[in-house]
């Protein structure tokens, strides 16, 4: 709790109390109260009770140990990539991703001042990169911050008119700042694809168009890619998402994510997770839901 400014500590405890009083109903998110997690939670899941915290992986404890009935959590930004650290965490928590979300991103700068005051303006990084040009051009430092609202909940606690925060709109109302600026992204279609995380599947097969995710590690030989890849091109399953990364900054063989139309016990999609996993050290599903938007 304290980790939070001063400003969002008492809608933050808030939260809580009503989240404990329901657990079941409780959406776990990253940010402070008004962050774009908090705003997509209420939209992917408007009968949950967000739950307000700290970090991805408090977010991620919060479900492990029942305090949350599930979480939401960024994991790509169009403008940005992927947000740090959750193709890490992911596969670590022992989560299955149960749904998705899209959340259109419209980043407002917000202050106690004017606009040709501000020096600096705080955010979270992925907010900072997504309107770093605008930024550049008026001459604004960027500041790393934990997460968006949060920003806004430390500028109103510091009362330095020379510093703003970048946040979702409803933030400068929740936090009593002034709206320097709205609308600023980089680019118009700068949005945000969030996962629902829960402890267990929802049981049964997706009703509908599906959506599979999952992490492997192929072999470490000649066109071990290639071959593994092979199986869903030949049973025509379309792969929507396919992302390297190393674990500990180390130079050994790379692990994958990806995402896949469709689900396991469909005959194309069985056929190419069988070759995967004969080209592979290791395959691990992380989850299967109903797709939330069309790729293309």
């Amino acid at each position: 709790m304290q980790s939070y400014a001063a400003p969002a500590r008492a809608l933050v405890a808030r939260m809580t109390e009503a989240a404990r009083a329901a657990p079941e109903r409780a959406v776990a998110y990253q940010g402070a109260p008004g962050a774009n997690s908090h705003v997509a939670a209420n939209q992917a899941l408007p009968d949950g009770l967000p739950l307000p915290c700290f970090s991805f992986a408090d977010a991620v404890e919060a479900v492990l140990s029942g305090a949350a009935g599930c979480g939401i959590i960024p994991i790509e930004n169009s403008l940005h990539g992927r947000v740090a650290d959750m193709h890490f965490l992911l596969p670590e928590s022992g989560l299955v991703i149960v749904g998705e979300h899209f959340l259109p991103i419209r980043h407002t700068l917000m202050g106690l001042g004017r606009l040709e005051q501000v020096t600096q303006a705080t955010s979270h990084e992925q907010a900072l990169g997504q309107c770093r040009r605008w930024l550049a051009e008026r001459g604004i430092a960027p500041v790393a911050y934990a997460d968006t609202a949060g920003a806004a909940a430390l500028v109103a606690e510091t009362g330095d008119p020379s510093l703003a925060a970048l946040a979702p709109p409803g933030a400068a109302e929740l936090y009593g700042l002034n709206v320097l600026a709205s609308d600023i992204a980089d680019a118009a279609h700068n949005t945000t694809r969030f996962v629902i995380l829960a402890r267990e599947a929802n049981g049964g097969r997706v009703e509908g168009p599906a959506m599979t995710s999952l992490v492997f590690e192929v072999k470490n030989v000649p066109a071990a890619l290639f071959k593994a890849l092979g199986g869903f091109a030949t049973n025509g399953v379309n792969m929507t998402k396919l992302e390297s990364y190393q674990r500990d900054a180390s130079f050994t063989a790379s692990e994958f994510f990806a995402d896949i139309e469709g689900q396991p016990g469909d005959v194309a999609v069985d056929r190419a997770l069988d070759e995967l996993r004969y080209h592979s050290k290791w395959v691990r599903l992380l989850g299967s839901y109903p797709r939330a938007r069309e790729r293309g």
